[in-house]
């Protein structure tokens, strides 16, 4: 049997150009099953090790499942990314992942940063899905190109770093001290304000996390583990807080509201990051060298770090100094 019409019109094309080697498609028209069959068997000839390849008919969801059980289930932060993909596969309408639109892509972002959603967050989905494609393609689950491999991100407005003065952070402490029910808030603002940690960092540390006058922070954004001296007053102030209360639970929600009762007024969504910002800004304004507060930080490259460079004392003075002579 090599090509016979079906009861619905379609035609089969059922070819064995050599023994042991069988195609089969159905097609729309007898030409283009003509044409298949001319095809495999000229193809069979020149390479015989050759197979006509089956469109890629998987949803853009069974590609997300794939990435997460070969690759997304070793991340950190897999299953958040997983629950992010999902979702936008279901906005997308979940199309044929091979098929998917840029232009489709592009329209749901726009309706999105209309609707309030950060520029930041559409970029870090847009990464998310991309990494889907490139992964499975590495691994040859996927044999075409990434569909949104041309799609730029959206260009970020950077944000001004708010950082506390040190009247702010007394003032802090202060409705802290004499307010807060909740006593890990205190030791953890002390971490961050002293190691320039991020909030969850501190909030994760156990008292083995301290010893002769260095913290040590694990479990950390980058994956890797750094480690920041810390004065003997503030060693003694968070073993004796271990003693008493335990390691540390979840505090932000008091911290927030403890911050919420000041005078200070910060941005949205840099509440316990002020903290860090903090640290970081005293340091440089103090004549800290940029390249120890990267290590100090943790940050992966300079060029992040650099944001504060900004508040070093002779920062740009140079403009004073090596510019043209004014009549």
């Amino acid at each position: 049997m090599a090509i016979t019409q079906l009861a619905d019109g379609r035609w089969k094309v059922d070819i064995e150009p050599i023994k042991g080697t069988r195609y089969r498609r159905t097609c729309k028209t007898k030409a283009e099953a003509l044409r298949f069959e001319a095809t495999c068997r000229s193809k069979v000839i020149d390479n015989p090790d050759w197979s006509p390849r089956q469109a890629d008919s998987r949803k853009l969801s069974v590609l997300i499942s794939l990435w997460f059980d070969l690759h997304g289930h070793g991340l950190r932060d897999g299953l958040r990314r997983r629950s992010k993909l999902d979702l936008l596969a279901k906005r997308l309408h979940n199309p044929v992942a091979a098929k998917l639109s840029s232009h489709a892509y592009a329209a749901d972002r726009r309706v999105r940063l209309e609707g309030g959603v950060s520029a930041k967050t559409l970029n870090n989905e847009l990464g998310y899905l991309r990494a889907v494609y490139n992964e499975l393609r590495g691994l040859g689950v996927i044999a075409y190109e990434n569909p949104l491999a041309l799609v730029k991100p959206l260009r970020l407005q950077e944000r001004e770093l708010s950082w506390l003065t040190s009247e702010q952070i007394a003032e802090l402490l202060e409705s802290i001290r004499t307010r807060c029910d909740n006593p890990h808030v205190e030791p953890i603002v002390l971490i961050c304000l002293a190691t320039g940690a991020r909030w969850s960092e501190a909030e994760k540390l156990k008292p083995t996390s301290v010893r002769k006058g260095v913290i040590t922070f694990s479990g950390t954004k980058s994956g890797k583990v750094r480690s920041i001296p810390i004065s003997a007053e503030l060693e003694a102030k968070l073993i004796k807080h271990w003693k008493q209360y335990g390691q540390f639970t979840s505090a932000i929600t008091a911290f927030r509201r403890a911050l919420a009762r000041t005078s200070i007024r910060l941005p949205k969504g840099q509440a316990a990051h002020a903290l860090r910002h903090t640290f970081a800004s005293h340091f440089v304004q103090n004549g800290g060298n940029i390249l120890t507060l990267q290590k100090i930080l943790g940050h992966s490259t300079v060029v992040v770090t650099m944001r504060y460079s900004h508040q070093a004392p002779d920062h740009l003075q140079d403009a004073i100094l090596l510019g043209p002579p004014l009549p």
